[in-house]
């Protein structure tokens, strides 16, 4: 059983950090620390060969061949799939998909 390469866009880094950096403005740092730690362990579960994940619902990125699944039904990671990596594209909150 092996694992794809996880490579991300430096936008999808910088969602999440500005993310963490809200959480924290808030006074909730170690949240903000286990926020960052639980999303960086989703995205390197993606790295298992045996799972496919489904193309995007929305008909712009479908067409462009994006993969989507949620993460605690309140972000969207958008990712291109191949048999050696992963590429995520956007960490994007879900209420701005539409279609």
């Amino acid at each position: 059983m092996g694992q794809r390469k996880i490579k991300l866009k430096e936008s999808v880094a910088d969602s999440i950090s500005s993310i963490a950096w809200f959480i924290e403005s808030k006074g909730l740092v170690a949240t903000a620390e286990k926020f960052v730690d639980e999303i960086y362990g989703f995205l390197q579960k993606l790295a298992d060969q045996i799972r496919s994940y489904p193309t995007c619902q929305e008909p712009v990125r479908a067409m462009l061949g994006y993969k989507c699944i949620s993460y605690k039904q309140k972000y969207t990671v958008v990712f291109i799939e191949t048999d050696q990596e992963i590429f995520i594209c956007e960490f994007i909150s879900s209420k701005l998909i539409r279609w």
